[in-house]
């Protein structure tokens, strides 16, 4: 999946647009709620290297959320690293590269999306 699909996708679901934030990281794309703005996703272009990759060039990733339960069970998964530049416990990094099926990423993306929102509630 791509970064542009992406936006489409929570332009359509979330009704958020990405923000570019950093003039020195212009690929960078910030995700968040429009209430309480709290990101669920970045969308970065990193280089392999920084995931451990031994390849040269870059590839575009997106930071999500999860939950430590979850980070645990999926960060082995092909296409799945620990966060790049989040708390490794509960953000993963995905590769959107074709490699991490769309239906993953767009899973992974709801599960961030809920796991950010403050107005969520909590089954007692």
């Amino acid at each position: 999946m791509e970064r542009n699909s992406i936006f489409k996708h929570c332009k359509d679901t979330y009704g958020t647009a990405p923000e570019y934030l950093w003039e020195r990281y212009p690929s960078y794309a910030v995700l968040r709620h429009r209430g309480n703005r709290k990101w669920y996703a970045v969308v970065m272009e990193i280089p392999f290297k920084r995931l451990g990759i031994m390849r040269d060039g870059t590839v575009d990733v997106m930071n999500l959320k999860l939950g430590e339960a979850m980070v645990g069970s999926v960060r082995d998964e092909r296409g799945i690293f620990p966060a790049y530049h989040m708390a490794k416990g509960a953000w993963v990094s995905v590769l959107l590269d074709g490699t991490v099926p769309d239906e993953t990423i767009l899973a992974f993306l709801d599960i961030s999306h809920e796991l950010t929102d403050t107005k969520r509630k909590i089954q007692k």
